[in-house]
């Protein structure tokens, strides 16, 4: 695969973005007490290469830890379909895989890390 143009979103339909991402990149698995817990599998994107498209007045905004990161859900069915903030390369966009329409995350390369010890 090579980077491409993907749609996203959350479970109802309310939150919808458009990403431009190249999935044969590793997805991280992390296991910090969030995701873990969500089963979140994460691509990282520069903000210029997401674009949210509809439902912003449906996301809520939870921070947890050193509070860098902006974890939004969908007010209405929950779901955590990206999260954005500053990583340590700066302004990014983390998109949860298994919320992109069309992919196979099990055709996926993941890579583990280790967020709980951070």
């Amino acid at each position: 695969m090579a980077e491409e143009t993907r749609k996203g979103g959350c479970h109802c339909g309310a939150v919808r973005y458009t990403v431009t991402i190249d999935l044969a990149n590793p997805v991280i698995a992390c296991n910090c007490s969030m995701c873990v817990r969500a089963g979140t599998l994460l691509s990282f994107v520069s903000p210029e290469q997401f674009n949210l498209d509809q439902g912003d007045e449906h996301l809520i905004d939870y921070q947890f830890n050193k509070h860098v990161i902006h974890h939004t859900f969908c007010k209405t069915c929950g779901i955590k379909s990206f999260a954005h903030g500053v990583g340590p390369k700066g302004p990014m966009v983390a998109i949860n895989a298994r919320c992109l329409d069309d992919v196979d995350v099990t055709t996926l390369d993941v890579t583990q890390f280790d967020g709980k010890s951070r």
